[in-house]
């Protein structure tokens, strides 16, 4: 079991609320991620859930249990940080025992959980090394099979990748879903990379000054964003937003169209432009057209195969049923 229920938890530091009154389920088993911003508060909400931070009102459940003043030790939680916080004096082996030796348990159940965490993460080989003869993507292997070894009701990940480089974070991706997958076990995962919400989750909480924007599984958020920041915020490259005369014609105060939503043409269309700059990545090229009247260039998604030279004229069309309407307040038209 790892549900964590979250009913009406508020945070303050002094006189600033950085977590207004806040419910969240969070289901067993469920790979939940928390996105936002910098300073949205979701860092904080992850550290109140493991113990680490008290709450300042309302009540945390895991399992059904009130756990709201319990010590972290005792909140059935593993958590695994930006930091790695591993002991660099101690071998790999070593490291992943710690909290099962602090825990005093039996050596010989220690030494199972330890080959079973070590395969699973594909650190057999490198049990005997130190940390310092790791690689970075090892390192946060290691960090996570002490807190495998645990055996917790969830995992809790504080930006995990965050101090890995692209190619290590996209493998490190894979390898805590596919670990998701086979433990099956509750995780709940702190980024403020949009991307790896969107790979990794099961549910996404998006958050804003403390407040929850949205919950919903990624394309729920990506096809249905419920307001403009979910709008601009998932999805990448993100949503083009427009305002204006031409979200009028819409009856709306904004528009909003994916960039993969518009159609380019060199000949006619709906919106005449110049292209900007052009980005290239193989199998797809983004372009970034001006389009007088709009404050912004709009982000076009297009074929590789697909080649517009700057400052080319071409016309684009929106795909209407693609078409998203937000209205003075910021809300999805039809979704208030």
């Amino acid at each position: 079991m790892g549900q964590i229920k979250l009913e009406n938890v508020t945070k303050t530091f002094g006189t600033v609320e950085v977590i207004p009154p806040l419910n969240l389920t969070i289901e067993d088993g469920e790979f939940t991620v928390f996105v936002g911003p910098s300073g949205c508060g979701k860092s904080t909400l992850l550290r109140l859930i493991a113990g680490l931070e008290d709450v300042s009102g309302g009540d945390i459940l895991i399992d059904g249990q009130d756990s709201t003043e319990l010590p972290p030790s005792k909140r059935g939680l593993a958590m695994v940080f930006q930091s790695y916080a591993l002991y660099p004096h101690m071998s790999v082996r070593k490291n992943i025992a710690f909290p099962m030796k602090m825990a005093g348990m039996d050596k010989a159940e220690q030494d199972r959980r330890i080959e079973s965490a070590a395969k699973a993460l594909n650190l057999t080989d490198y049990l005997d090394r130190r940390p310092g003869q790791l690689s970075g993507g090892q390192r946060q292997r290691v960090a996570i099979g002490r807190a495998i070894v645990r055996e917790p009701s969830a995992f809790l990940f504080d930006e995990p990748l965050s101090n890995l480089d692209a190619a290590l974070r996209v493998g490190m991706r894979l390898e805590i879903s596919e670990l998701h997958k086979r433990l099956a076990t509750t995780m709940v995962y702190v980024t403020h990379d949009q991307v790896e919400a969107m790979t990794m989750a099961d549910k996404i909480v998006v958050l804003r000054a403390g407040y929850i924007e949205q919950v919903g599984s990624p394309m729920e958020l990506y096809r249905a964003p419920r307001n403009i920041f979910v709008a601009g915020f998932i999805g990448s490259p993100k949503m083009n937003l427009i305002e204006g005369a031409e979200a009028a014609k819409y009856d709306a105060k904004t528009i909003g169209i994916r960039p993969e939503h518009i159609e380019i043409d060199r000949e006619q269309g709906d919106w005449k432009g110049t292209v900007g700059v052009s980005e290239h990545l193989g199998s797809d090229t983004f372009f970034h057209v001006t389009v007088e009247g709009f404050s912004e260039p709009l982000t076009v998604r297009a074929s590789g195969e697909v080649e517009l030279s700057y400052g080319a004229t071409v016309y684009l069309t929106p795909d209407a049923t693609h078409l998203h309407r937000f209205g003075d307040d910021g809300l999805r038209i039809g979704d208030e």
